[in-house]
């Protein structure tokens, strides 16, 4: 394992299944997770924080698969001070080739107040429960919560102690991303300068993008001498996100003349992994996100397309290749076979056994007779709507016809599948949306809120696919869903059916006590 000493070289942590996983209506299934793991371990991340153990059975049992399939990663699993929650996180990744624990407690003194502990009983804690974790497992990390708030002389004081209990890496987190890039440089070298014991192990930064300097943060962490950046894939995480991992790892690709440091990432696997967070989480990349957003490489300015068109590093600092992105968009179209339509998706990062690609292609088909061209886009949308909705969902939309009028108010005729028996509604509202959602509620009847509904062409024309969003909060749990359809108002219902769908899944796995939401004290950045 790369060491401390290694000066050039930055380790990747990523923590998208657990503080990405955090983020409201963000929640992954059992299998999304291990996939999503796979392709982390694949593209090179050197340490894959899998989840937390303690929050729920099915967290459990995610970073013990992740943690018996993982072929080149550490696996770490995240858990509070607590002899119970490090036991239970050690039964995890006990049987993963390299285990990490990573114990966390707040220390400044907003969280100090948390637990009702002074200095002197929290320095004794974080004593106990490191040196617990460390006769576990020889591969201990230890974070102040917090840390970017804590005082210097306490902070100073803790990182000692949990040095000399063992803890091999120590993690420095701006937990509500208050600390600005300057200051993140500043408190790395004053912990190497101050803390005996500091050139033995390896520093992390953790930084949360409430202000919009995670990435600027991380960056500056590093120079002054961290060698760790925790981070998550389009930068997903509580509130604002965390720290991107494709930003972190392209700026230090590109700007190598001025952070002379390198990573073991492949890059050419970051927009492919990139687009399948986005699917399995249902949150949507913006269009300019630096690194993936569909816009990071397109130009419609004419001075840019014209410089462009002479030499493309006139406006481009990146090659699109760099990070698995082709520089041709291709179409397709109603008399593409099944061959063109697996390598198109390959191309994309979506590899399908022979009966995925069968299903898909049935809907690639019906996509193809209602528009002219279909684009790289399009199938993306096309393969998020497929595994958004499946055949196994508790409700099926069977059938839906709208009719609207210019007098109010607009009715829908809906077919909905519920528990696979068909029912059939009529229902009204104030536009044709507003009747689709009644005639489910109908047929379906919940609490559940509508907290977003959000729609954006996939591409362009009047038959563009729409890809509609939805967020819905029921008893404070929070789900996404997504849908693409040519018919705005079907890919609506698809999409508001989806949520629904994933709400049921959530209150099937929050059996009392179970909820990773209902686990306190939960976030180690």
């Amino acid at each position: 394992m790369t060491t401390a000493r290694d000066a050039a070289r930055v380790l990747i942590f990523d923590t998208t299944l657990r503080d990405g996983e955090q983020s409201p209506g963000a929640t992954m299934s059992h299998d999304e997770k291990l996939e999503i793991a796979e392709a982390l371990d694949d593209m090179g991340v050197d340490i894959i924080e899998a989840g937390f153990p303690i929050a729920s059975e099915g967290d459990f049992a995610a970073v013990s698969e992740i943690a018996k399939r993982s072929k080149n990663a550490v696996i770490c699993g995240l858990a509070r001070a607590n002899v119970k929650d490090i036991d239970r996180c050690w039964d995890a990744v006990r049987h993963a080739r390299r285990p990490r624990i990573h114990t966390f407690i707040g220390t400044s003194p907003l969280h100090r107040a948390i637990p009702n502990l002074d200095k002197d009983q929290m320095a004794e804690r974080i004593h106990d429960t490191v040196t617990h974790a460390r006769n576990l497992c020889d591969n201990v990390q230890w974070s102040p919560m917090d840390a970017t708030r804590t005082e210097h002389d306490y902070l100073c004081r803790v990182v000692e102690i949990a040095i000399k209990a063992g803890a091999t890496t120590i993690n420095i987190p701006d937990t509500v991303g208050y600390t600005y890039p300057r200051e993140s440089a500043d408190l790395i070298r004053m912990l190497l300068e101050r803390v005996p014991g500091a050139d033995t192990i390896t520093f992390a930064t953790h930084c949360h993008n409430d202000l919009g300097m995670a990435t600027a943060n991380a960056l500056a962490a590093v120079e002054a001498g961290a060698r760790q950046i925790e981070c998550t894939i389009n930068g997903l995480g509580e509130r604002a996100g965390n720290t991107a991992l494709e930003e972190v790892v392209m700026a230090l690709k590109v700007r190598h003349d001025i952070l002379p440091y390198r990573t073991g990432i492949d890059t050419t696997k970051i927009m492919a992994i990139s687009r399948r967070v986005s699917n399995v989480s249902g949150f949507p990349v913006q269009f300019n996100k630096a690194i993936v957003g569909k816009n990071a490489f397109a130009h419609e300015s004419g001075i840019h397309q014209d410089g462009m068109l002479k030499n493309a590093e006139t406006f481009e600092i990146m090659r699109p290749a760099d990070i698995g992105l082709k520089e041709t968009n291709l179409v397709m179209g109603k008399h593409s076979g099944r061959a063109a339509l697996r390598a198109k998706l390959r191309d994309l990062g979506f590899d399908l056994a022979d009966n995925q690609l069968n299903d898909v292609f049935v809907r690639f088909k019906a996509l193809a007779d209602r528009k002219k061209e279909v684009f790289e886009d399009d199938l993306i949308a096309l393969m998020r709507d497929t595994e958004a909705n499946t055949s196994d969902d508790h409700l099926q939309v069977k059938f839906l016809r709208v009719i609207c009028g210019t007098e109010a108010p607009q009715s829908a005729d809906l077919i909905l599948s519920v528990g696979g028996v068909d029912h059939q509604v009529t229902a009204q509202g104030d536009g044709p949306v507003d009747a689709c959602f009644k005639a489910v509620r109908k047929l379906f009847p919940h609490e559940a809120r509508l907290q977003l509904y959000q729609v954006h062409a996939v591409t362009e024309g009047t038959d563009a696919q729409a890809t509609v969003s939805v967020r819905m909060e029921e008893d404070g749990r929070i789900v996404t869903g997504q849908a693409a359809d040519t018919d705005t108002v079907v890919a609506s219902v698809k999409a508001y059916v989806n949520a629904l769908n994933r709400l049921i899944w959530r209150r099937q796995k929050s059996a009392p006590g179970d909820d990773v939401k209902s686990v306190s004290y939960r976030d180690a950045g």
